[in-house]
């Protein structure tokens, strides 16, 4: 079914949003039905899962890493993975930028915006982003490149509520795209899974995450 699933979502989105297969705790044999029905982009939320499969996949597939990152983890993923999503302080970026130097390599990235009520997500708020990008410190890391924005919403069946998150990620994403600098330019905003893309990409999303709907629900492993 994943073939399916995959063909049925990409019909009900728009051709300018990315769609990236969530396949965390997923086989490989899953990832590889998805890759022969012509899907490219996939996300792991596990460092380590990441580079395992990365090295036993197919190597034109774009690598997503979506979950929270450990800064002493960057140097498993640095050499190969496409889009970081998950950005939430400059102390990481410092860390990215010095693991990708290592391999000559530019690793776009996403800045994390906390947008959600639960206090357990990550990310930053809209004025520790505005300080981070009005600084210029960014500008001095030359391995890497602020492409966009990520948030996720509240986890509540009020669509009301998770609308209009998104929408106040939407209108903070435009205001940043004044700040565009050599290493700067906004032109990704990631939100929306699952049980929320719909509404994520009528609030302008042009990338969604999506898993369980292409995949399943997750293998919880012990």
């Amino acid at each position: 079914m994943i073939k399916e699933n995959l063909h049925l979502i990409k019909s009900k989105i728009p051709k300018e949003v990315t769609l990236v297969a969530v396949t965390k705790t997923k086989p490989i044999s899953d990832i590889m039905e998805a890759y022969n029905a012509g899907h490219r982009d996939f996300g792991e939320n596990k460092v380590q899962e990441l580079a395992r499969k990365a090295a036993e996949l197919p190597k034109d597939i774009k690598w997503h890493m979506i979950g929270h990152i450990q800064r002493n983890k960057v140097k498993y993923m640095a050499g190969f993975v496409h889009l970081i999503h998950g950005i939430d302080s400059f102390k990481l970026l410092k860390e990215i930028n010095k693991q990708a130097a290592k391999h000559n390599r530019v690793i776009d990235c996403l800045l994390q915006v906390h947008i959600a009520q639960e206090s357990t997500k990550f990310g930053l708020d809209f004025d520790e982003i505005n300080t981070l990008i009005n600084s210029g410190k960014a500008t001095d890391l030359k391995h890497i490149r602020i492409v966009g924005l990520m948030g996720m919403a509240t986890f509540t069946d009020d669509e009301e509520q998770v609308r209009k998150e998104f929408h106040a990620l939407r209108d903070f994403f435009e205001s940043m795209k004044a700040f565009a600098s050599e290493n700067v330019e906004m032109k990704i905003l990631s939100t929306g899974m699952s049980g929320d893309y719909e509404i994520a990409i009528e609030e302008g999303s042009n990338m969604v995450r999506i898993g369980t709907a292409i995949f399943g629900r997750r293998n919880f492993i012990a």
